[in-house]
């Protein structure tokens, strides 16, 4: 048996990876912070995992309302985990 597996991956990794990008610019003090790596790793953990080999094919198959809940889902797991890491991190320093 021959397959490919290399072209399998998680749907809402590189979204979720652009979106932690994109929000980072709002907290300058974690620019190339190993803790935006946390962020999504809390985002994707919140968010269920939808494997697929293209994000073109994926894309095709989505109704208008599918792309925008998702898109909703993926904001929502990002700025909880915003919230999230930044208030552990701030736990953390007064302990």
């Amino acid at each position: 048996m021959s397959a490919d597996f290399d072209t399998i991956f998680n749907y809402h990794e590189r979204a979720v990876f652009e979106a932690v990008a994109a929000a980072a610019t709002q907290h300058p003090h974690l620019s190339g912070s190993e803790l935006l790596a946390d962020i999504a790793c809390v985002a994707l953990n919140r968010l269920p995992p939808r494997y697929i080999r293209h994000a073109v094919d994926f894309s095709f198959y989505l109704s208008e309302k599918e792309r925008h809940a998702i898109e909703v889902a993926i904001t929502e797991a990002v700025d909880f985990a915003f919230q999230f890491v930044l208030a552990r991190t701030a736990m953390k320093a007064r302990n």
